[in-house]
């Protein structure tokens, strides 16, 4: 199987929309993907293909901690029920991490589960002296610093963009 990483493109939007309604059983996340689209407000959005079909999906949008230092938010990501566990998720998160820290933004965070995401660098945002917005669990809140030196003083209350808050 072939899997290519891509940057979204308009024609995507309807197969992003159903993958994520299928992932999550739910249209929560497919509906913040579209208003944090409609926003401008996706610092990079990826999908992943198998034979030019849409199968995975992740969003990134600007998080602000502290005195205003704004990284990256990852998520929702999402892979169609029947090509999870076969590195696709794994794919995207590698993929857009890269991109994130080539283009020069200091940290990502993600509120996700404790098993999965430390294999990709992520630690909780509380050793850092981050914490979330939102009342969530401290290991499932965390933290992948890109640029050390970025980070190094940066500490205080993470914040999502208002579309996390506001949509149902």
């Amino acid at each position: 199987m072939s899997i290519e990483i891509r940057e979204e493109c308009h024609d995507d939007i309807a197969a992003v929309r159903d993958l994520n309604r299928q992932a999550f059983g739910q249209d929560q996340e497919s509906n913040i993907v579209d208003v944090l689209r409609a926003n401008e407000a996706a610092l990079l959005s990826l999908v992943a293909t198998v034979d030019d079909r849409v199968v995975g999906h992740i969003m990134y949008s600007p998080a602000v901690v502290g005195d205003n230092i704004t990284g990256a938010a990852l998520g929702p990501m999402a892979v169609l029920p029947e090509y999870q566990r076969q590195r696709i998720g794994s794919k995207l998160i590698k993929a857009g991490n890269r991109k994130l820290k080539d283009a020069g933004c200091p940290f990502i965070v993600v509120v996700g589960h404790a098993d999965y995401y430390p294999r990709f660098g992520f630690r909780p945002a509380s050793k850092h002296r981050i914490k979330c917005e939102w009342d969530v669990p401290d290991n499932a809140f965390m933290l992948l610093v890109l640029d050390q030196a970025k980070m190094e003083s940066v500490s205080g209350l993470a914040k999502y963009r208002h579309e996390f808050s506001s949509i149902s």
